[in-house]
């Protein structure tokens, strides 16, 4: 099975991927990360056949919505909130396959009205949402929240799955990223040790938090599983080139659509002096700025115009596209494969 815990910085949100037999699930995705995705799972040979969120997130919007759009997924949530768009509304004991794996839903009402918990068919991992957070867990004051709710459900459901099961939660804002049923048994000062029903209750009505700032946006979208008001299309690929999102974050282009599109970028070759002449020789009308001197010589490059970063292999220009993109360069490409792809396919070069 393959497995990854991704972030979003933004929301210190986890999304997590899970894939077996080419097919994939993601759970808690994210809208603004949506092409991250997208890329992991083609670099991965994954086909994402459904996404599941734990609960309807005030704290940003799901990406199940972009993600059907673009990889005709399937969305799941809990039957309860009643979200518009959910193609499998879920409910306590549905199973939910991929491949030749499983997750079960066990409901964990208590944060919201509609938790959930998936838990993987030998329990060795569960995805708790924000139900149970490491050393902690999520508010009971809004979306139908219920301390009495949650101890039982953290009791009941979570803290009854083997010690050894590990446990992901959908947030965390010190960086941990992963606790186990026995740590949070003992440990968690909310709902382990000797920690009554009216102890937690007593703490749950007394935190006096304020709202999440995204709340009253995003618990409107979430309950339209994440599709903007008025069907706004979804945000798309740059239009200058046909572009490859990598799930490092840089935006490539083939060998053969630089050929077609030259006329209209600038091609900045990062290389050195010396190897902007060597045998492997250089794009036509393409510009030498070395990785090392990039920065300082950035005034040289047109921000109006799309630039493709060119070296040996692709390394050292995936550097400079991500140094340009974040000197506040809108249209930015690495060339896949660098020269050595370049002169494989036998395309033109200069050695002057």
């Amino acid at each position: 099975m393959i497995f990854r815990q991704l972030f979003d910085a933004a929301s210190s949100t986890y999304t997590y991927l899970l894939g077996d037999g080419g097919e994939a699930l993601l759970i808690d995705p994210v809208y603004e990360q949506a092409p991250r995705d997208m890329a992991l799972l083609q670099e991965l040979g994954l086909r994402l056949i459904a996404t599941l969120d734990t609960h309807v997130h005030a704290d940003h919007v799901t990406g199940a919505w972009r993600l059907r759009q673009s990889c005709g997924s399937r969305i799941a949530l809990a039957e309860v909130v009643g979200a518009d768009l959910a193609d499998r509304p879920l409910k306590h004991g549905d199973r939910i396959d991929f491949g030749g794996r499983h997750l079960s839903v066990r409901a964990t009402p208590g944060h919201t009205s509609g938790c959930l918990t998936y838990v993987l068919d030998d329990e060795s991992m569960a995805f708790t949402g924000d139900s149970l957070l490491i050393r902690g867990c999520g508010r009971t004051d809004f979306q139908g929240g219920s301390p009495q709710q949650l101890f039982a459900s953290v009791r009941g459901q979570i803290l009854t799955l083997p010690d050894d099961c590990l446990l992901y939660p959908a947030h965390d804002y010190r960086g941990i990223t992963v606790t186990s049923v026995a740590e949070e048994r003992r440990f968690n000062p909310r709902l382990g040790g000797d920690v009554d029903e009216g102890d937690f209750t007593g703490h749950m009505n007394n935190l006096h938090l304020p709202h999440p700032k995204l709340m009253a946006v995003a618990v409107p979208a979430n309950l339209r599983c994440g599709r903007p008001e008025g069907d706004a299309p979804a945000p798309e690929a740059p239009s200058w080139a046909p572009l490859t999102l990598r799930f490092s974050g840089v935006w490539e282009i083939e060998p053969m659509a630089l050929l077609e599109h030259a006329a209209k970028v600038q091609i900045v070759d990062v290389r050195e002096a010396p190897e902007f002449i060597d045998g492997l020789g250089h794009l036509p009308g393409a510009m030498l700025v070395p990785l090392s001197q990039l920065m300082e010589r950035i005034g040289e490059l047109d921000r109006e115009r799309p630039v493709v970063a060119v070296c040996r292999s692709g390394v050292r220009s995936a550097q400079a596209s991500v140094l340009l993109t974040k000197a506040g360069f809108p249209q930015v490409a690495n060339l896949a494969g660098g020269m050595l792809r370049w002169r494989f396919e036998s395309l033109p070069v200069a050695c002057d």
